[in-house]
């Protein structure tokens, strides 16, 4: 697997928030940290890593924005409720048959968020052991680093739609009404304890006898992810469960867990450490039987490596070939006359593919180079697809000692692969694209761990590929419903202008006086059902026309200077009455009212109200 570089912007931005808040990052995983970080960028308009820690500098409340984002509290109750029912009804009861009557039962829920895993395994012991047995034997110890999670947590309250997935019967059973929201039974919520927790760096809960860490792992680097698995097998009983992600498989930590149901991601602890490690540590004390023992042992590998289903070399620091497995003998037809010659004078260090270069680079980079989908030859019609591992050997000192090159025979997982490829393309939507995918590669790692264990690199890219879609999918879920609750702000809002705008209509329909608005360069823009009554002038035919320039029965000219007054005096309301005739021909006596359009303190043009003076028109009748 290739590291990704090292980009130092963004690490000065991973060591500031370390100074300041105390939390180290360094186990995680740098993709997802800086994908998250970029969504929380994009959000404040910033583009680079550094303007981004400049601008967390200036403003300290960014601090708090940016680790919510990073701590990703995506859960729910009984989440994957298939797992759950595995739990409830063959692991729980396996816990409880190896227990007396009135032995505790610990369980620790590991990133717990806001408490929804913790209360899950509540509610399933209370149901196996009932309510009794429940609040005098159980002890449920859940974590997390986001202390805000954790206070919602603590208060044990949750709205209707969170408690979806609950069953209705558990939910009339564990949860009381509070409000508009539930709140889970303060009788059995003081099982529940909640605290700080960090996986990295904290002394682990012990004596438990179930472990629940979903999706949590996968956030981190294999490496930080060995040390958190060393602590969770300390932390279990020896008849303990682990119960992880479903995109979280340890099968490279098979010396700690064995599966108790694969498919489930349910594990069990390993009780006992092996041979070589009690050897090391007797040898360790100047025990010489010991010292023999590990003499031996060391054989026993070598015979091992001997006899090892996949080709494997051994070159030493000086470029000569030191050792070859019989499978690599066979396979690149080498013998004992070409153990010690120099690579670079045996066909294997061209054929089938270049390895001095790689050889060089293991040594400069300290790390495994993996060199993927090697054609070899086998005669005309017979090509072997080979994956070939160049791993550095490091001594104590991290001072290289030579390289093992391992040969895996890949052409059966080859063909698989290409199968898999011509199904994915058929699939209709990006969702069982990736379901139709895990269930292929979780075929193919089965039927390939009975044959060939050192396939376990190419196993942990596709693991690692996993985890960072689960780790997309929870993104999206979030934005989702970040995206749901705007829509629902927006819909009220556009129903209340709505209402405003029927309103304003019906107003405008009713007032019984001609009503004119013009904009600041004279131009029409409202004409009321009044003003077309006067002057048998549609509104569409009248708005955005220059007023001036209609052809309507009032003399307009006589009122540019009323205008004009009217616009250059703000706040005043001036009035005149001119002889007019109406749409129908009929001379009438014509009362306007102009008053300056104000908004926001600046005026946006006039309004003029228009309306006929029956007094007048009788009087001089």
């Amino acid at each position: 697997m290739t590291n990704a570089p090292i980009d130092p912007s963004f690490e000065a931005l991973i060591e500031y928030l370390k100074q300041i808040r105390g939390f180290d990052f360094t186990g995680y995983k740098r993709p997802s940290l800086k994908r998250l970080t970029t969504k929380r960028m994009q959000r404040v308009g910033v583009n680079s890593f550094s303007d981004y820690l400049d601008y967390v500098q200036v403003y300290p409340n960014e601090v708090n924005q940016l680790f919510d984002t990073l701590l990703l509290n995506v859960t729910t109750f009984f989440r994957d409720a298939p797992a759950w029912e595995v739990i409830q009804n063959d692991i729980i009861p396996r816990i409880i048959a190896v227990k007396q009557n009135k032995d505790a039962i610990r369980a620790w829920s590991a990133g717990c968020a806001s408490g929804e895993e913790a209360y899950t395994i509540a509610m399933i012991l209370a149901e196996v052991l009932g309510i009794e047995q429940f609040r005098e034997r159980v002890k449920i110890y859940a974590t997390d680093l986001d202390d805000e999670a954790l206070a919602q947590g603590r208060l044990a309250t949750y709205s209707a739609k969170a408690l979806q997935n609950v069953p209705e019967q558990l939910q009339n059973k564990y949860f009381e009404s509070a409000g508009t929201n539930y709140m889970f039974r303060p009788d059995l919520r003081r099982c529940v304890i909640f605290g700080r927790h960090d996986l990295t760096h904290d002394a682990p809960i012990s004596r438990l006898d179930l472990l629940v860490c979903r999706n949590t792992l996968m956030y981190f680097n294999s490496e930080t992810q060995a040390r958190i698995l060393a602590r969770f097998h300390f932390a279990l009983n020896d008849t303990g469960y682990l119960f992880v992600g479903k995109a979280e498989m340890l099968l490279t930590h098979a010396n700690l867990f064995n599966p108790a149901n694969l498919k489930h991601r349910i594990f069990t602890k390993i009780p006992r450490i092996s041979l070589r490690d009690r050897l090391l540590i007797m040898a360790e004390s100047g025990n010489t039987e010991a010292s023999n023992n590990i003499v031996a042992n060391m054989r026993l590998r070598d015979e091992a490596i001997e006899s090892l289903p996949v080709a494997q070399i051994v070159v030493d620091i000086q470029g000569n070939l030191a050792l070859a497995n019989r499978e690599a003998r066979i396979l690149f037809n080498l013998n004992s006359q070409d153990i010690g010659r120099p690579i670079q004078e045996l066909e294997i260090s061209y054929r089938p593919t270049e390895l001095r270069s790689r050889i060089e680079q293991a040594y400069v980079e300290r790390r495994a180079i993996a060199v993927l989908n090697v054609e070899y030859p086998q005669g005309e019609e017979n090509i072997l697809h080979l994956e070939i591992q160049v791993l550095p050997l490091l001594d104590t000192n991290a001072d290289a000692q030579g390289v093992s090159i391992i040969f895996n025979d890949v052409t059966r997982y080859h063909l698989l692969q290409r199968e898999l490829q011509r199904s994915s393309q058929e699939l209709e939507t990006a969702y069982e694209e990736l379901q139709s995918t895990n269930e292929e590669l979780e075929t193919t790692n089965e039927e390939l761990q009975s044959t060939n264990e050192e396939l376990e690199t190419t196993n942990e890219e596709l693991q690692s590929t996993n985890e960072e879609l689960e780790t997309m999918n929870e993104e999206l879920q979030s934005s989702n419903e970040e995206l749901q609750t705007t829509n629902e702000e927006l819909r009220q809002r556009t129903e209340e202008l709505n209402r405003v705008t029927v309103f304003m209509e019906a107003i405008l329909i009713s007032l019984r006086i001609g009503m004119v608005v013009l904009d600041n360069r004279l131009s029409i823009q409202l004409w009321n059902g009044r003003a077309e009554e006067l002057w048998g002038l549609r509104s569409e035919e009248a708005i955005g026309h220059f007023f001036f320039d209609l052809d309507i029965g009032l003399p307009l000219q006589e009122l540019r200077e009323f205008i004009r007054a009217c616009q250059t005096r703000n706040h005043d309301e001036h009035e005149i009455v001119l002889n007019a005739v109406n749409r129908r021909g009929k001379a009438i006596r014509c009362r306007l009212i102009c008053t300056p359009l104000i908004v926001i303190n600046q005026q946006q043009g006039v309004i003029l109200l228009m309306d006929e003076r029956q007094d007048e028109i009788r009087e001089n009748g």
